[in-house]
């Protein structure tokens, strides 16, 4: 990997602002010029908490068309980064991590938003690890396709159907989300499905509705994580949460 950095934490960038903006409508354009090879934004080498049961590696993928408000990954929203990690480099440091590691998980960003992500689930497998994937459900028909290669799956559900656009910037947002979710409940692939929670952008009555609805499509469990506003994109949800302390 030679001298390139490993970045544990992220940061928002000074684009922040911008980015909190609804995506540029050549976002998809964008990503469909790009030469096919995975780009990645950030790696952790080593946890223990990405990959239930497993010691795991995590690739975060450069690139996601949705401004979720609370987002605290910034720099790996563009669908291009002057300081990409390059992939040949970081497989071939995979496999000198062989017997070492359980599994890769891929997150972001938002992996499936990249052509490339099929081809380095299928290298990473062929290394022998198990391949886990984080997503937002944003492209369900490409979720379908990865599924019969992946091991675990952590969903992120935001909200019902209907306030996703409250919280993504995007309209329509919340249908192919829930798709998803519907896709991997009839898999039978081991998931887990979490929602980071602001108290300004989900209440608790609609925490009751999101387990409800889950439970139809056969999903009991839901994981609700608090949101960490320090860096998010929208720093009036950080403002929010100071003043109710």
């Amino acid at each position: 990997m030679g001298s390139r950095r490993v970045w544990q934490v992220f940061t928002v960038s000074s684009t922040a602002t911008e980015m909190a903006k609804e995506p540029p409508p050549d976002f998809e354009k964008t990503h469909s010029k790009m030469p096919e090879q995975l780009r990645v934004g950030g790696f952790t080498p080593f946890t223990a908490i990405d990959f239930p049961g497993a010691l795991s590696a995590v690739v975060f993928c450069q690139g996601c068309p949705w401004r979720c408000r609370y987002c605290h990954n910034g720099s790996l929203l563009p669908a291009t980064s002057d300081d990409l990690y390059q992939w040949p480099q970081l497989l071939h440091h995979l496999q000198q991590r062989q017997g070492l590691l359980d599994a890769i998980v891929f997150s972001g960003g938002e992996p499936t938003a990249q052509p490339a992500l099929e081809n380095a689930i299928n290298q990473v497998r062929a290394l022998g690890f198990k391949t886990g994937l984080h997503t937002a459900g944003i492209y369900p028909r490409r979720l379908a396709k990865l599924i019969p290669k992946l091991h675990w799956v952590g969903l992120d559900i935001k909200a019902l159907p209907q306030n996703y656009p409250a919280i993504t910037n995007v309209r329509h947002s919340g249908t192919p989300a829930w798709e998803s979710a519907r896709l991997l409940a009839e898999s039978g692939i081991p998931l887990q499905v979490r929602l980071t929670r602001h108290p300004s952008l989900t209440t608790e009555k609609e925490i009751a509705q999101i387990r409800t609805e889950l439970q139809k499509l056969g999903i009991n469990e839901l994981v609700v994580q608090k949101c960490n506003t320090e860096n998010c994109l929208d720093q009036a949800l950080h403002s929010n949460v100071i003043h109710r302390q």
